[in-house]
């Protein structure tokens, strides 16, 4: 079975003219969005065909990040749209549940405790959803969020290690003047792991487990500076101390990476064991390459074409099929 780890749901108009009109009212009227039956199914059915024409069997559904808008003011304007979208998904996956499983979206909010989100959190796995999305940055590129290592997250890794719930660590929004959201993609991610393994998280919650967006960001590729970081004496390293590439391999990470030297590169770095399938397709890279004269997001062929995983044992799934090679972790994130 080819699980697709990192998609995000094809949803009708409605849904977004929904948060048009959250934001127009200030979110006195929540309401619900108008997303007619028919017009879920025939968007649902588009991202079948697309699944069908790269070969893949199941994909993971989770909001559109950049249209998360974790940093709406006022506040109240989150909750309803996380809820929103969290409903749509659950329709999609309802519709084709042998194709779809759902990642659900939490209303964090900048500068409130993450407990405002547990009402939600717990309605997802209600819904039987298989994983959450976590946006590093709340404060979309306006402000300090504390980093994924802070105690500020623990009540959250607490609630996520007794429902037994991975984590898909995914930047949203960003309006900073200095970079558009897919390059605050990669700085959050990269922020995201360090921090992590700067701080004794995985020695307090050893049991989380935590999926890296994009390959990891900028961090299987700038490894040597961490690990001469890790290792320095002035910095507190010493022969004792963990190497920064076992301390790397706590971490789950897609395949997300439209080049296929930098997709090698993770896999050699992490190990195979470490990375899950993942296209983020139909996405930004749903676009041809001129190269292959497939889109730059159709990453099974490419990773098919890798010899060195050749023999690599794929992992039984609990649905009792086989994964693919390169994610023998994926089916943790399926019911």
């Amino acid at each position: 079975m080819i699980i697709d780890s990192h998609a995000h749901v094809v949803a009708p108009d409605g849904l977004y003219a929904y948060r048009a009109a959250l934001i127009a009212d200030g979110g006195y009227h929540a309401g619900k969005p108008k997303v007619p039956d028919d017009a879920l199914a025939q968007a649902a059915a588009g991202n079948v065909s697309i699944m069908d024409s790269v070969g893949t069997d199941l994909q993971l559904l989770s909001p559109r990040p950049f249209h998360l808008g974790t940093s709406m003011s006022p506040a109240r304007l989150v909750a309803p749209w996380i809820r929103a979208n969290n409903d749509t998904i659950a329709r999609t996956v309802a519709l084709h549940p042998d194709r779809f499983a759902g990642v659900g979206a939490l209303p964090l909010v900048p500068d409130q405790p993450v407990e405002v989100a547990f009402a939600e959190l717990d309605r997802t796995v209600d819904l039987g959803f298989v994983g959450v999305l976590v946006n590093p940055d709340l404060h979309e590129g306006r402000g300090a969020t504390p980093p994924l290592g802070d105690r500020y997250w623990y009540p959250l890794y607490e609630k996520l290690v007794d429902y037994d719930l991975p984590m898909h660590v995914h930047s949203a929004g960003c309006y900073s003047e200095r970079e558009t959201y897919s390059e605050h993609f990669i700085t959050e991610e990269s922020i995201a792991i360090l921090s992590m393994l700067r701080s004794p998280m995985f020695t307090d919650f050893p049991t989380l487990r935590v999926l890296i967006s994009h390959g990891g960001g900028s961090v299987p590729y700038q490894i040597g500076r961490w690990q001469a970081e890790v290792l320095h004496p002035a910095l507190g390293g010493g022969p004792a101390t963990e190497r920064f590439e076992t301390s790397l391999r706590r971490f789950w990470f897609d395949t997300v990476l439209h080049h296929p030297p930098s997709l090698e590169l993770l896999l050699r770095t992490v190990g195979a064991d470490r990375v899950l399938f993942g296209t983020e397709k139909p996405g930004s890279g749903s676009a041809p390459n001129p190269d292959t004269g497939r889109d730059f997001d159709d990453l099974k062929p490419v990773i098919e074409g890798f010899g060195f995983l050749i023999g690599h044992r794929p992992a039984r799934s609990v649905r009792g099929q086989r994964t693919s090679r390169v994610s023998p972790a994926a089916e943790r994130m399926v019911p």
